[in-house]
């Protein structure tokens, strides 16, 4: 396996889709990276020179801010928007979709699983027994 920025990409898929195991490297980006070096996006991993790889790995380095570097810059912007007290930051804070999405169904994932309360089995006007 090929190593680029302390990932293990897998030497059997083709080059254009490995690059994409690396977090925050994206479709749009593995091309951009693939073009500008004049590598061939259909080729395999394991058939890539060593050179190849390590201009890949420099222009990766370089250019782009992926893996720990990137998932500690976006921790820190969820922070700072808590630590401001916008609505976002407030949004998070709770634990709750931040982009606008509706809560009152859907959104289990973000509030988790359902929470049973006293009394909401019954239908409206139905007396107990």
């Amino acid at each position: 396996m090929a190593r680029i920025s302390g990932v293990d990409i897998p030497r059997e898929k083709q080059v254009l889709f490995s690059l994409q195991y690396i977090h925050g490297i994206g479709s749009s980006v593995s091309k951009k990276i693939l073009t500008d070096l004049k590598i061939d996006p259909t080729k395999k991993v394991k058939d890539l020179t060593e050179e190849e790889v390590s201009h890949i790995r420099e222009k990766i380095d370089k250019e782009y801010n992926v893996e720990g570097e990137l998932r500690k810059e976006v921790t820190m912007n969820i922070k700072r928007l808590i630590e401001i007290g916008s609505r976002r930051g407030i949004r998070h804070r709770r634990n709750l979709p931040v982009r606008g999405q509706r809560t009152r169904t859907n959104a289990r994932t973000k509030r988790g699983a359902k929470k049973t309360v006293a009394g909401r089995g019954q239908k409206r006007g139905a007396t107990k027994k």
